[in-house]
């Protein structure tokens, strides 16, 4: 089987050639360990891989009641990590590049509206150092539409606030430039001057968003502070920092903005990516002409 080393040199490729983040590469490992249980376990020589011997993985991952992105997300990572291996001249050839991820169900991602939006701000005590910081955190995903993994590495330098712009690494260390108006303005000063400053404690840390402890936030840092103030908000269903992401898109839609645009905000590659957000504009639509147009009734 694999060793160790293999699986090392496997990590590199992905950190130095690809410039995968250490997050990717743990899920990398993870589903291409998998794979190789699987082998395993089956007798299969992984260097020997037949299009039989996938169709029966899938079916056993379609039999663990995986979803489609998870078997999706599995297919990626074990076709990287063969292309790996046919570059290293490891195998003769790699047989899951002509194997198609499941297409995705369509799902209509879950979305805020206003009133909600404000009960988040409403509930968060700016009194509070952390208050300070856990405003800025859900003012900056809900006013920009970054992701988390993008918030946690924005740099103090990356901001222009004379051009009120933030300079955004995305997927594949891609550069793309996000906005923000007056009340980001307002948030991320008084955050940097009466918060991050006494976080910091006299340290050095480049990065705008810290923990408690003055060092640069981690995501899942991120999705805790989320948890609790939509706790404190008393809304009841499950918001991630995601949610915002899909909240900032689906109020630019509602607001006028254009397909396009959006897809350039949220760092979308293809706009059939940032196509789902139509269907939410449509719902409302059709609920407003149901609600007011006589004739619908």
């Amino acid at each position: 089987m694999i060793t160790t080393k293999e699986i090392d040199s496997f990590n590199e490729y992905l950190n130095y050639e690809l410039d995968y983040s250490i997050l990717t590469i743990k899920g990398y490992n993870d589903e291409i360990t998998k794979f190789l249980n699987y082998c395993k376990e089956h007798k299969i020589d992984y260097k020997k891989i037949s299009n039989d011997n996938i169709r029966k993985y899938l079916k056993y991952l379609d039999n663990l009641k995986y979803s489609k992105s998870s078997i999706s997300r599995n297919l990626s990572s074990i076709r990287t990590y063969y292309k790996y291996l046919l570059d290293k001249k490891i195998v003769d050839n790699n047989p899951f590049k002509s194997i198609s991820n499941p297409k995705k169900d369509k799902k209509l991602p879950n979305f805020l509206n206003y009133e909600e939006i404000m009960k988040i701000f409403d509930s968060i005590d700016e009194e509070k150092i952390l208050g300070k910081r856990d405003r800025c955190i859900v003012e900056v995903l809900y006013d920009t539409g970054v992701r988390v993994s993008e918030l946690v590495n924005i740099k103090i330098k990356d901001i222009d606030f004379n051009e009120k712009t933030i300079s955004i690494f995305g997927k594949g260390r891609k550069e793309r430039i996000v906005y923000f108006g007056d009340y980001l303005y307002d948030v991320l000063n008084d955050y940097i001057n009466n918060c991050r400053k006494i976080l910091l404690s006299n340290k050095s840390c480049e990065y705008l968003i810290l923990n408690s402890k003055g060092s640069q936030i981690t995501t899942r840092g991120v999705e805790k502070i989320i948890d609790k103030v939509v706790k404190d908000a008393s809304l009841r269903h499950k918001i991630s920092p995601h949610v915002l992401r899909h909240t900032f898109a689906t109020h630019m839609l509602n607001g006028g903005s254009d397909i396009k645009t959006i897809q350039q905000l949220l760092g979308h590659e293809s706009l059939s990516t940032t196509g789902i957000y139509t269907h939410i504009s449509n719902d409302v639509l059709r609920s407003e002409y149901l609600k007011n147009h006589p004739r619908s009734r």
